[in-house]
Protein backbone atom coordinates (compact mmCIF):
# COMPACT_ATOMS: atom_id res chain seq x y z
CA UNK A 1 0.00 0.00 0.00
CA UNK A 2 1.52 3.39 -1.17
CA UNK A 3 1.79 6.54 1.32
CA UNK A 4 -0.91 8.63 -0.41
CA UNK A 5 -3.35 5.50 0.38
CA UNK A 6 -1.95 4.78 4.31
CA UNK A 7 -2.44 8.73 4.38
CA UNK A 8 -6.31 8.57 2.90
CA UNK A 9 -6.92 5.53 5.30
CA UNK A 10 -5.57 7.35 8.56
CA UNK A 11 -8.26 10.21 7.61
CA UNK A 12 -11.16 7.91 6.57
CA UNK A 13 -10.66 6.46 10.33
CA UNK A 14 -9.86 9.55 12.02
CA UNK A 15 -12.80 10.94 10.72
CA UNK A 16 -15.24 9.02 12.56
CA UNK A 17 -13.33 10.26 15.96
CA UNK A 18 -15.40 13.66 16.72
CA UNK A 19 -18.23 10.95 16.37
CA UNK A 20 -17.76 8.87 18.69
CA UNK A 21 -15.83 10.87 21.39
CA UNK A 22 -19.06 12.62 21.24
CA UNK A 23 -20.72 9.30 22.75
CA UNK A 24 -18.56 9.31 25.93
CA UNK A 25 -18.13 13.18 26.33
CA UNK A 26 -19.73 12.40 29.43
CA UNK A 27 -16.72 10.64 30.83
CA UNK A 28 -13.82 12.35 32.64
CA UNK A 29 -11.15 13.32 29.53
CA UNK A 30 -8.10 11.89 30.76
CA UNK A 31 -10.23 8.60 31.78
CA UNK A 32 -11.74 7.83 28.40
CA UNK A 33 -8.26 8.48 26.56
CA UNK A 34 -6.79 6.55 29.20
CA UNK A 35 -9.05 3.83 28.09
CA UNK A 36 -8.98 3.87 24.22
CA UNK A 37 -5.52 4.42 24.31
CA UNK A 38 -5.01 0.94 26.57
CA UNK A 39 -7.69 -0.99 24.38
CA UNK A 40 -5.53 0.25 21.19
CA UNK A 41 -2.65 -1.15 23.15
CA UNK A 42 -3.40 -4.61 24.49
CA UNK A 43 -5.00 -4.87 20.78
CA UNK A 44 -1.78 -5.05 19.32
CA UNK A 45 -0.30 -6.77 22.33
CA UNK A 46 -0.55 -9.81 19.60
CA UNK A 47 2.46 -8.56 17.98
CA UNK A 48 4.42 -7.97 21.49
CA UNK A 49 7.81 -9.26 19.83
CA UNK A 50 7.99 -6.55 17.50
CA UNK A 51 7.87 -4.19 20.39
CA UNK A 52 11.46 -4.10 20.87
CA UNK A 53 12.91 -1.15 19.71
CA UNK A 54 15.58 1.09 21.04
CA UNK A 55 15.16 3.73 24.18
CA UNK A 56 15.19 6.61 21.83
CA UNK A 57 11.92 4.83 19.49
CA UNK A 58 9.75 4.57 22.75
CA UNK A 59 10.82 8.05 24.09
CA UNK A 60 9.47 9.42 20.71
CA UNK A 61 6.83 6.94 20.32
CA UNK A 62 5.34 7.60 23.86
CA UNK A 63 6.24 11.43 24.34
CA UNK A 64 4.35 12.05 20.86
CA UNK A 65 0.95 10.29 21.55
CA UNK A 66 0.82 10.81 25.50
CA UNK A 67 2.01 14.46 25.11
CA UNK A 68 -0.34 15.05 22.01
CA UNK A 69 -3.38 13.91 24.02
CA UNK A 70 -2.26 15.34 27.13
CA UNK A 71 -1.83 18.82 25.68
CA UNK A 72 -4.78 18.65 23.78
CA UNK A 73 -7.25 17.96 26.67
CA UNK A 74 -5.15 20.71 28.46
CA UNK A 75 -6.10 23.13 26.03
CA UNK A 76 -9.76 22.07 26.03
CA UNK A 77 -10.15 22.62 29.74
CA UNK A 78 -8.07 26.15 29.90
CA UNK A 79 -9.71 27.58 26.31
CA UNK A 80 -13.13 27.59 24.46
CA UNK A 81 -13.29 24.67 22.27
CA UNK A 82 -13.42 26.27 19.26
CA UNK A 83 -10.33 27.89 19.25
CA UNK A 84 -8.02 25.57 20.64
CA UNK A 85 -8.93 23.11 18.11
CA UNK A 86 -8.54 25.10 15.19
CA UNK A 87 -4.85 26.08 16.85
CA UNK A 88 -4.46 22.26 17.30
CA UNK A 89 -5.08 22.20 13.67
CA UNK A 90 -2.14 23.57 12.81
CA UNK A 91 0.05 20.29 13.24
CA UNK A 92 -0.35 19.42 9.42
CA UNK A 93 1.01 22.92 8.25
CA UNK A 94 3.34 22.04 11.08
CA UNK A 95 4.87 18.96 9.20
CA UNK A 96 4.88 20.77 6.39
CA UNK A 97 6.93 23.90 7.71
CA UNK A 98 9.13 21.45 9.89
CA UNK A 99 10.33 18.77 7.07
CA UNK A 100 13.69 20.89 6.20
CA UNK A 101 14.38 20.81 9.44
CA UNK A 102 14.22 17.07 10.27
CA UNK A 103 14.92 15.79 7.11
CA UNK A 104 17.07 18.75 5.07
CA UNK A 105 16.44 16.74 1.68
CA UNK A 106 12.94 17.79 1.74
CA UNK A 107 12.94 21.67 0.66
CA UNK A 108 9.71 23.35 0.41
CA UNK A 109 8.25 24.44 -2.76
CA UNK A 110 5.74 26.64 -3.56
CA UNK A 111 3.15 23.97 -3.93
CA UNK A 112 4.01 22.77 -0.48
CA UNK A 113 3.39 26.63 1.06
CA UNK A 114 -0.33 26.81 -1.14
CA UNK A 115 -1.26 23.63 -0.47
CA UNK A 116 -1.03 23.84 3.50
CA UNK A 117 -2.39 27.28 3.41
CA UNK A 118 -5.51 25.74 1.46
CA UNK A 119 -5.98 23.68 3.78
CA UNK A 120 -5.39 25.57 6.77
CA UNK A 121 -7.99 28.18 5.91
CA UNK A 122 -10.68 25.26 4.97
CA UNK A 123 -10.23 23.72 8.11
CA UNK A 124 -10.87 27.00 9.62
CA UNK A 125 -13.49 27.62 8.12
CA UNK A 126 -14.84 24.17 9.02
CA UNK A 127 -13.92 24.02 13.07
CA UNK A 128 -14.62 28.06 13.49
CA UNK A 129 -17.73 28.33 11.39
CA UNK A 130 -16.54 31.55 10.07
CA UNK A 131 -16.25 32.87 13.30
CA UNK A 132 -12.54 33.25 15.59
CA UNK A 133 -11.27 35.05 18.08
CA UNK A 134 -8.82 35.15 20.52
CA UNK A 135 -8.74 35.97 24.19
CA UNK A 136 -5.77 36.88 26.56
CA UNK A 137 -7.23 34.91 29.00
CA UNK A 138 -6.98 31.87 27.97
CA UNK A 139 -3.94 32.48 26.34
CA UNK A 140 -2.97 29.16 28.72
CA UNK A 141 -5.15 27.05 26.77
CA UNK A 142 -3.87 28.58 23.22
CA UNK A 143 -0.18 27.53 24.14
CA UNK A 144 -1.12 24.22 25.14
CA UNK A 145 -3.19 24.00 22.01
CA UNK A 146 -0.12 24.56 19.74
CA UNK A 147 2.14 22.72 22.09
CA UNK A 148 -0.40 19.64 20.77
CA UNK A 149 0.44 20.89 17.38
CA UNK A 150 3.96 20.63 17.72
CA UNK A 151 4.79 17.51 19.78
CA UNK A 152 2.42 15.62 17.28
CA UNK A 153 4.35 17.21 13.90
CA UNK A 154 7.81 16.25 15.93
CA UNK A 155 6.70 12.96 16.81
CA UNK A 156 5.17 12.17 12.96
CA UNK A 157 8.37 13.50 11.67
CA UNK A 158 11.03 12.25 14.42
CA UNK A 159 9.69 8.82 12.96
CA UNK A 160 11.20 9.12 9.47
CA UNK A 161 14.91 9.76 11.27
CA UNK A 162 14.98 7.05 13.74
CA UNK A 163 16.53 3.52 13.36
CA UNK A 164 13.90 1.50 11.09
CA UNK A 165 11.07 -0.23 13.08
CA UNK A 166 8.01 -1.96 12.78
CA UNK A 167 4.84 0.12 12.93
CA UNK A 168 3.47 -2.85 15.27
CA UNK A 169 5.63 -1.31 18.22
CA UNK A 170 2.85 1.72 18.24
CA UNK A 171 0.94 -0.48 20.14
CA UNK A 172 3.38 -0.22 23.34
CA UNK A 173 3.22 3.33 22.44
CA UNK A 174 -0.59 3.75 23.05
CA UNK A 175 -0.19 1.27 25.84
CA UNK A 176 2.15 3.11 27.91
CA UNK A 177 0.62 6.33 26.74
CA UNK A 178 -2.75 5.29 28.04
CA UNK A 179 -1.51 3.42 31.68
CA UNK A 180 0.02 6.71 32.29
CA UNK A 181 -3.14 8.59 31.10
CA UNK A 182 -4.93 6.61 33.41
CA UNK A 183 -3.07 7.26 36.54
CA UNK A 184 -2.70 10.93 36.17
CA UNK A 185 -6.55 10.60 36.21
CA UNK A 186 -6.26 8.92 39.53
CA UNK A 187 -3.77 10.74 40.66
CA UNK A 188 -5.89 14.15 39.69
CA UNK A 189 -9.20 12.48 41.13
CA UNK A 190 -10.92 13.63 38.49
CA UNK A 191 -14.40 13.60 39.45
CA UNK A 192 -16.98 12.16 36.61
CA UNK A 193 -19.20 8.86 36.17
CA UNK A 194 -17.86 5.29 35.15
CA UNK A 195 -18.16 4.29 31.35
CA UNK A 196 -21.97 1.97 31.30
CA UNK A 197 -22.02 -0.66 29.05
CA UNK A 198 -22.40 1.25 25.93
CA UNK A 199 -19.39 3.42 27.25
CA UNK A 200 -17.59 0.76 26.91
CA UNK A 201 -18.95 -0.20 23.28
CA UNK A 202 -17.54 3.12 21.60
CA UNK A 203 -14.26 2.98 24.03
CA UNK A 204 -13.63 -0.54 21.84
CA UNK A 205 -14.20 0.99 18.93
CA UNK A 206 -12.49 4.02 19.59
CA UNK A 207 -9.27 1.71 20.19
CA UNK A 208 -9.58 -0.37 16.96
CA UNK A 209 -10.38 2.20 14.86
CA UNK A 210 -9.46 6.24 15.13
CA UNK A 211 -7.28 5.98 18.15
CA UNK A 212 -6.06 2.02 17.14
CA UNK A 213 -6.01 0.96 13.55
CA UNK A 214 -5.21 4.95 12.72
CA UNK A 215 -1.73 5.37 14.51
CA UNK A 216 -0.46 2.03 12.43
CA UNK A 217 -1.77 3.24 9.19
CA UNK A 218 0.06 6.91 10.15
CA UNK A 219 3.29 5.58 11.05
CA UNK A 220 3.72 4.31 7.94
CA UNK A 221 2.09 6.65 6.00
CA UNK A 222 4.89 8.75 7.49
CA UNK A 223 8.03 6.62 6.97
CA UNK A 224 6.72 5.70 3.67
CA UNK A 225 5.75 8.93 1.60
CA UNK A 226 6.64 12.75 1.93
CA UNK A 227 5.76 14.22 4.66
CA UNK A 228 4.72 17.36 2.79
CA UNK A 229 2.28 15.70 0.97
CA UNK A 230 1.10 13.85 3.89
CA UNK A 231 0.60 17.11 5.61
CA UNK A 232 -1.42 18.89 2.96
CA UNK A 233 -3.81 15.86 2.77
CA UNK A 234 -4.36 15.73 6.43
CA UNK A 235 -6.20 18.73 6.14
CA UNK A 236 -8.98 16.55 4.87
CA UNK A 237 -9.63 14.98 8.48
CA UNK A 238 -11.85 18.03 9.68
CA UNK A 239 -13.55 17.85 6.36
CA UNK A 240 -14.52 14.65 6.05
CA UNK A 241 -15.27 14.59 10.28
CA UNK A 242 -17.92 17.03 9.13
CA UNK A 243 -19.32 15.80 6.72
CA UNK A 244 -19.61 12.68 8.61
CA UNK A 245 -21.78 14.40 11.38
CA UNK A 246 -23.83 15.92 8.93
CA UNK A 247 -24.60 12.43 7.33
CA UNK A 248 -24.92 10.47 10.67
CA UNK A 249 -26.18 13.62 13.15
CA UNK A 250 -28.40 15.76 10.17
CA UNK A 251 -26.04 18.72 11.04
CA UNK A 252 -27.04 21.28 8.35
CA UNK A 253 -24.62 21.62 4.96
CA UNK A 254 -24.25 25.17 4.48
CA UNK A 255 -22.19 27.11 1.61
CA UNK A 256 -19.59 27.97 4.15
CA UNK A 257 -19.01 24.15 4.08
CA UNK A 258 -19.04 24.15 0.48
CA UNK A 259 -16.38 26.88 0.39
CA UNK A 260 -14.41 24.64 2.58
CA UNK A 261 -14.58 21.65 0.46
CA UNK A 262 -13.09 23.17 -2.56
CA UNK A 263 -10.21 24.89 -0.05
CA UNK A 264 -9.49 21.66 1.26
CA UNK A 265 -9.70 19.69 -1.90
CA UNK A 266 -7.10 22.01 -3.93
CA UNK A 267 -5.14 22.08 -0.58
CA UNK A 268 -4.86 18.55 -0.66
CA UNK A 269 -3.91 18.90 -4.96
CA UNK A 270 -1.64 21.50 -4.73
CA UNK A 271 0.43 19.73 -1.92
CA UNK A 272 0.50 16.40 -3.74
CA UNK A 273 1.06 17.57 -7.17
CA UNK A 274 4.92 15.63 -6.78
CA UNK A 275 3.04 12.68 -5.87
CA UNK A 276 0.17 13.39 -8.60
CA UNK A 277 2.61 14.36 -11.54
CA UNK A 278 3.60 10.87 -12.31
CA UNK A 279 0.23 9.50 -12.06
CA UNK A 280 -1.19 12.07 -14.62
CA UNK A 281 2.11 11.63 -16.77
CA UNK A 282 1.29 8.07 -16.85
CA UNK A 283 -2.25 8.62 -17.99
CA UNK A 284 -1.18 10.75 -20.46
CA UNK A 285 1.22 8.29 -22.11
CA UNK A 286 -1.57 5.90 -22.03
CA UNK A 287 -4.17 7.99 -23.57
CA UNK A 288 -1.51 8.31 -26.58
CA UNK A 289 -0.87 4.51 -26.87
Amino acid sequence: MNSALLALVTILLWSSLALLTDRISHLPPLLSVGLVLTACGLAGAVRLRRWRVSAATWLTGVGGIFGYHFLLFAAFGRAPAVEANMIQYLWPLCIVLFSPLFLPRNRLAANHLLGAGLGLAGAGLIVTGGSFGLRMEYLPGYLCALGAAVTWACYSLQTKRLQPFPSAAVGGFCLVSGLLSLALHFLLGAPGPNPTGADWLVILLLGLGPMGAAFYTWDAAMKRGDPRMVGALSYLTPLLSTLLLVAVNGKRFTPLHGLAVLLVTSGAVFGSLDTLRPLFASLARRRRT
